[in-house]
């Protein structure tokens, strides 16, 4: 029915997975021991689709030779902590966009609490771990009832941070580190002046091959570009049993980690197929049936090492999913601050992966930047300026100077 061997080469997406920062290591659950409730199951179904939209967009305009990574489910993590913060016809655009399915507001803080805790439960092989974590700027008065929303639903760290110390990018860097096992090790590069909150969402993931592939049997190989030309790689070789399917325009494998729980799905177009093409019509109903077609069946599996970084502003891709004006002077997020004059500046992720013969490691973070909107005129003197003492009834100038370093002692 099927064919013996295929070539797996091209990553295309893994399973939905989640866990909190507490620790669960001493846990030891299966993925048998409970049922996933149907609110559970609509949130996860509802993640997709963002994610799968997502991915799209982000596909449709990024350089068409280039590599692209993203954790969907750590950006729908990190604008879920922004949602409950939002108001008016904000939060109806972020709702439209995150939420296709429409669920309540309630039943989705339901569903993000029980889900995470379960997911973290699922398999005691694989570490798994995510942290939630709001930074607001000192003196900023922050509405108790967003602090409470997401410290209860979304296990989030708050903090209150100066953010005109120079160290205080090293200090969100460095919390986003320990999340992710070291492997982003940085996230802001500095705080704008008018900078009053970040919202930062982390995900780690480490998990070994429930069949691992033998390193004796990898072999340098060479690997066809989207071009036709080709470039070395490092293949790696297995023959055993895995879920297969394939049809006229794709082959796909899943390649379970740990007690199966957590995988990785791998979908190859045909060679006269383009992945750009598939990819613009996927959708996550098409990879629920892709998934319900597989049958498992031995097969030569052969599958290349990599490890990439990946990094993205998502500001024209959110906005081109109908959450434009989050960004804009009219967001109304006044369930963050009830005097308002919020927007967000900007929506930064950045991912980390490798996968060898072990398995895969992996690692997301997204920080969500809210800024002052301009409520009046402002003036910050933070370059060269010139100043002028003077009489102001009669205009007498008493002294003038130009100031080009200022030094306090």
């Amino acid at each position: 029915m099927f064919r013996n061997t295929v070539w797996l080469v091209v990553v295309f997406t893994a399973v939905w997975v989640s866990t909190c920062t507490r620790d669960f290591s001493v846990l030891s659950f299966s993925s048998a021991d409970r049922e996933f409730s149907l609110l559970e199951k609509s949130l996860a179904q509802s993640d997709n689709a963002f994610g799968v939209n997502v991915f799209k967009e982000i596909v449709r305009t990024e350089e068409k030779d280039k590599n692209v990574f993203v954790s969907p489910l750590s950006v729908a993590m990190a604008l879920g902590m922004t949602l409950n913060g939002a108001a008016g016809g904000t939060e109806t655009a972020m709702r439209k966009t995150l939420d296709p399915a429409g669920l309540p507001q309630e039943d989705i803080h339901t569903a993000f609490q029980s889900l995470i805790d379960a997911l973290t439960r699922l398999d005691p092989a694989v570490r798994f771990q995510i942290a939630n974590s709001i930074w607001y700027r000192l003196g900023l008065e922050v509405e108790p009832d967003f602090v409470q929303t997401n410290r209860t639903h979304f296990y989030a760290l708050i903090r209150e941070l100066d953010f005109r110390l120079p160290e205080a990018p090293d200090a969100i860097n460095g919390w986003v580190s320990e999340k992710t096992g070291g492997r982003i090790n940085k996230i802001i590069d500095r705080i704008k002046p008018d900078m009053v909150l970040f919202l930062v969402n982390a995900i780690y993931f480490k998990g070994n091959w429930t069949t691992p592939f033998d390193p004796k049997q990898t072999r340098d190989d060479r690997f066809t570009k989207a071009d036709g030309s080709g470039m070395p790689c490092i293949m790696m070789n297995l023959e055993q049993k895995f879920s297969y399917t394939e049809n006229a325009t794709f082959q796909a494998i899943e390649l379970p980690y740990g007690d199966g729980s957590f995988s990785m799905l791998v979908v190859l177009p045909r060679e006269s197929r383009s992945l750009n093409a598939l990819v613009s019509g996927l959708s996550a109903d098409s990879l629920n049936r892709w998934s319900g077609r597989m049958k498992e069946i031995r097969i030569t599996v052969q599958f290349p090492k990599f490890k990439t970084e990946y990094e993205i502003k998502l500001n024209d891709a959110l906005t081109a999913l109908g959450m434009g004006v989050a960004f804009t002077p009219d967001a109304n997020f006044t369930r963050i601050r009830k005097t308002g004059g919020l927007c967000i500046d900007e929506v930064k992720h950045k991912t980390f992966v490798e996968v060898n013969e072990e398995g895969t490691e992996a690692a997301a973070v997204t920080v969500v930047g809210i800024i002052e909107t301009a409520l009046g005129p402002r003036l910050r003197v933070d370059r060269p300026f010139l100043f002028v003492i003077r009489e102001k009834r009669s205009g007498t100038i008493l002294f003038i100077g130009r100031m080009m370093e200022p030094k306090s002692g």
